[in-house]
């Protein structure tokens, strides 16, 4: 899976509709060369049905991360479901 086909596949989806929009890419000084992508699992406070989980959830998911840091010192990593391609967020 590369950066393009996880954009492509969110947006086919109907999920996250703007973050992959070139304003708000611009916004922080973004650009789709500086992500990359890689499997990963994370425990989620959510499970695959969007049922709260206390104890947390582990999900198998597609961790889209930034090579650089870019505008702000951002350089956090987003996280979708591998099946639904809804944005994930790890358990705090």
């Amino acid at each position: 899976m590369t950066a393009s086909e996880l954009k492509y596949q969110v947006e086919q989806a109907g999920h996250e509709p703007h973050f992959f929009d070139r304003a708000t890419m611009r916004f922080f000084g973004d650009r789709m060369s500086n992500y990359g992508v890689r499997p990963a699992q994370i425990v989620s406070n959510y499970n695959a049905h969007g049922d709260y989980v206390p104890e947390g959830a582990t999900m198998d998911v597609w961790e889209l991360y930034r090579k650089q840091a870019v505008r702000h010192n951002l350089q956090g990593s987003a996280y979708f479901d591998r099946a639904t391609f809804r944005r994930v967020f790890p358990k705090k």
